[in-house]
C-alpha cells in the first residue's frame, strides 16, 4: 500500500487584508522534501490559505501522488474542505471549487487541523515569504493550473487612477473579510482607514 504524502500549508495576511503570502511544505517516503513559499498581492489570511492549498495539491499531483494527507492551523479552511462548514464567501467560492477539481483527481485526501505550534516549519515559511521582495505569485484561479512552472508577478507600484483603484479594491477585501464566518483575524475600521491613507500619501 501506497504510503501518502504528508502536506503542512500556511497562508497569511498582515493587517487581513494586507500584503499576503502562501507556502507549502510536502513530505514523501524516503524521498527530500520539497518547500515552496510566495509572496501574494494584498488579499485576507482565507485566500492565501487557500492559495497555499492549491497550490500543494497541485505540486503533489504533479509529482505523482495519489494519497494526500494534508494539514492546515486555518480551520475554517479545513472544515469547509472536509464538508462541515458551507463556503458563504463568494469570494472563496472559485478558490473551494480549483481545490475540489484537485481532489477529485487524488486516489484518497484528507484534511486535519493543527494549531500554529504543529504547522511551524510552513508557517516560518510563510513569514520568511512575507519579509522578503520577491516577486508576486498570481492567484490561482478554476481555469487555470496554478503551475510552479509559471513565472511570478513583478511587482509594480501603483499611480493616479490605478491607486484609486487599488484602494477600493482593498475596501472590497476588507468588507469581504468582515462578514466572512468563521474570520476572527478581521481589520478594524480604524486599521482599514489607517492602511487607505497610506496608500494615498505614498501616491502622492
Amino acid at each position: 500500500m501506497d504510503a501518502p504524502f504528508l502536506i503542512h500549508t500556511d497562508g497569511a495576511s498582515r493587517a487581513n487584508p494586507g500584503p499576503a503570502a502562501f507556502s507549502y511544505v510536502i513530505e514523501r517516503p524516503g524521498e527530500p522534501d520539497i518547500t515552496e513559499m510566495g509572496r501574494l498581492r494584498d488579499t485576507t489570511n482565507n485566500v492565501a490559505e487557500y492559495t497555499a492549498m492549491i497550490r500543494a495539491l497541485d505540486h503533489a499531483i504533479r509529482i505523482g501522488g495519489r494519497k494526500v494527507v494534508l494539514r492546515s492551523d486555518s480551520e475554517l479552511m479545513v472544515q469547509q474542505m472536509s464538508g462541515k462548514y458551507k463556503v458563504k464567501n463568494e469570494g472563496l467560492l472559485p478558490l473551494y471549487r480549483k481545490a475540489c477539481s484537485l481532489v477529485a483527481k487524488l486516489e484518497s485526501v484528507k484534511f486535519e487541523h493543527v494549531r500554529r505550534e504543529y504547522n511551524k516549519r510552513a508557517d516560518a515559511l510563510c513569514n520568511e515569504a512575507l519579509d522578503s521582495r520577491a516577486p508576486f505569485f498570481p492567484l490561482p484561479t478554476e481555469d487555470a493550473e496554478p503551475s510552479a512552472a509559471k513565472p511570478p508577478i513583478a511587482p509594480a507600484k501603483p499611480a493616479g487612477d490605478e491607486t484609486r483603484e487599488k484602494a477600493l479594491a482593498y475596501l472590497k477585501d476588507a468588507v469581504q473579510a468582515w462578514v466572512d464566518e468563521g474570520d476572527e483575524k478581521e481589520p478594524s475600521p480604524e486599521a482599514v482607514l489607517d492602511r487607505l491613507w497610506e496608500m494615498f500619501r505614498e501616491a502622492k
